[in-house]
């Protein structure tokens, strides 16, 4: 049988209540001012990041622009290779040689654990020349660093060793390295570069710029590995000029023996040497001892450096005599058949005395200057007006530089008084109270040796412009060299500087040395001449400073060297022997 459930009705409130519920669930109430509140914040914002992308992109692009260059963009500069330096005969004085240089990045290094290998690091060090603590040391010193120095200017056979070690943080960069192959022998002429190439001395510093062109540089962009995505620009280096001296290599080399010799035979403490084309004003050699090594920066010291030639002046001494008579003979006071009493030797001016080294008596102007008298320049001296002395010294070149564009050229000491006494006047007339360095005083026998005619002194062929002048009589110029002639003859003072084959002109002078308050026991020992005599092609001047011993005199220490340096240089210049020992 079966029964029927029946099915309640619902309840109509219930009903209601359940879908006022669901329609309340469903549909919640807006609140207005929130959401506009939200879209106020959401359309600042937005005005705001538009604003600073406007800003950023348009008004000021260039912060970020820089800041992303810097992370980049690379320069790259291409050093020009230095220019060589030669003689007159295209010797080459000055070249330069490709090495490297060894740099670390520390940073790199203990990144990748580069310090454990020790042993490879110390085979760096010993091969580097450099202890091996120190250079460990440094490397720990600097481990925040991306680029140190560890050893500029190495040999290609180090680099190939350091490459083969395969250290982390270790790289090699290009650049290069003067050599001299002259080495002592024209080191303070032609100088020496610092390890940055640039010239530190002597012709390389003069001439720089025009040794070093201009480097080039290469702008790049590279991403994150180190790759090159974009070449920006490049500019083209300009590679320095080369430069060709007047020197001659040769002469040079012969000047540069004699001199060494004579300062170790004296034991002097220096000496020098500078011979010059009479004709043309070209130097020829120009040497110091000591000297030193260009190659060897361990031999760079600073009395060695130096260039006596031009640095250091001297009074002349007795070398100065011929310019005296040749002043005299211009100005009228005296003639080629003057005859000078100079007495017993001694001679009083004021309260001080002229003396003589031997009594020369009575002498004509060629045996004044064949005796070297004292006594005789300074009545020619006193005898012409002290004008005309001072402006025969002016007109050689004295108290001016040189124009050879040199760093650290003197000009010596020329006297510029208002009131002179007589022994003062005596004095410049043999060689006292004024100083001049070498190479002003060989450049004076040039002029004497050119016949008057003055002819700028150069160690660069630069231009064909004739910028001679004559700056005293033509035919007095003759006499006096004829007279110098009879200086290296027997009875002479400078028998000691002739030259077998050759007529040689010659001074030797002895000049005591300036100190505090009055002259020194060391002594100056010069000899200064011209050669050939019947067509004088070139003008020598020696000094040798403080020789010690007996011998301390010019005639007996210069004139030896004179002669053997003249020697060489006319055999090298080929010059014919103008002595005829027939006639």
């Amino acid at each position: 049988m079966t029964t029927k459930k029946k099915t309640p009705k619902p309840n109509s409130k219930s009903t209601k209540s359940t879908h006022s519920s669901k329609s309340n669930t469903a549909a919640p109430i807006l609140i207005q001012w929130r959401f506009y509140l939200i879209l106020l914040f959401v359309f600042s914002a937005f005005a705001l990041l538009i604003g600073r992308i406007a800003y950023i992109q348009i008004i000021q692009p260039d912060n970020l622009i820089k800041q992303g260059d810097l992370r980049s963009v690379r320069a790259k500069t291409l050093h020009s290779a230095r220019g060589i330096i030669s003689d007159r005969n295209g010797e080459p004085l000055a070249v330069s040689v490709p090495v490297d240089a060894v740099w670390a990045d520390p940073a790199t290094i203990f990144k990748q654990g580069g310090l454990d290998d020790i042993d490879r690091w110390h085979a760096l060090a010993d091969v580097l020349g450099l202890k091996r603590d120190d250079l460990i040391n440094k490397i720990r010193e600097n481990k925040s660093r991306r680029f140190i120095y560890l050893q500029r200017q190495v040999s290609a056979a180090m680099s190939n060793y350091i490459r083969e070690l395969k250290l982390p943080g270790i790289g090699l960069k290009s650049e290069s390295k003067r050599y001299y192959p002259a080495g002592e022998v024209s080191a303070h002429l032609v100088g020496v570069t610092g390890i940055d190439g640039h010239g530190l001395e002597g012709v390389e510093r003069s001439y720089d710029k025009w040794l070093t062109g201009e480097a080039g540089k290469r702008i790049i962009r590279k991403d994150r590995y180190g790759r090159v995505v974009e070449n920006i620009s490049l500019e083209e280096r300009e590679e320095g000029k080369p430069l060709e001296l007047t020197i001659d290599q040769r002469i040079q080399a012969i000047a540069y023996r004699a001199i060494k010799q004579a300062v170790a035979d004296y034991r002097a403490t220096s000496g020098s040497a500078v011979i010059l084309d009479v004709k043309t004003g070209a130097v020829l050699a120009m040497v110091n001892a000591p000297s030193y090594n260009p190659n060897n920066r361990s031999d760079l010291q600073s009395f060695k450096m130096r260039n006596r030639v031009i640095t250091d002046a001297i009074e002349p001494g007795s070398t100065i005599k011929p310019f005296v008579v040749q002043a005299a003979l211009d100005n009228g006071t005296a003639d080629e058949n003057t005859i000078i009493d100079t007495g017993n030797g001694r001679m009083r001016i004021g309260g001080s005395t002229v003396r003589d080294s031997s009594v020369v008596g009575k002498a004509s102007l060629t045996k004044i200057l064949k005796k070297s008298s004292n006594i005789g320049v300074a009545h020619l001296a006193l005898g012409m007006p002290l004008d005309s002395l001072l402006g025969m010294y002016s007109s050689v070149g004295f108290g001016e530089v040189s124009g050879l564009n040199l760093v650290g050229e003197t000009t010596g000491i020329f006297p510029n008084r208002r009131r002179w006494s007589k022994f003062e006047i005596a004095t410049l007339a043999f060689g006292y109270g004024i100083s001049v360095t070498p190479l002003q005083l060989v450049h004076a026998y040039a002029t004497l040796g050119n016949l008057g005619k003055y002819q700028p002194i150069h160690i660069i062929e630069n231009n064909k412009e004739d910028l001679s002048r004559q700056v005293f009589n033509h035919d007095n110029a003759e006499k006096v060299l004829k007279m110098l002639e009879t200086v290296t003859q027997p009875g002479g003072t400078a028998t000691q500087a002739a030259v077998p084959g050759y007529r040689i002109a010659a001074k030797t002078g002895t000049s005591r040395k300036a100190d505090a308050g009055g002259y020194s026991d060391e002594y100056v020992a010069l000899t200064a001449g011209l050669a050939p005599v019947s067509d004088p092609r070139v003008a020598l001047v020696v000094v040798v400073n403080e020789p010690q011993g007996d011998l301390y005199y010019g005639g007996s220490v210069a004139g030896p060297v004179f002669s053997e340096i003249m020697k060489g240089t006319l055999q090298i210049l080929n010059v014919a022997p103008d002595e005829n020992r027939f006639n």
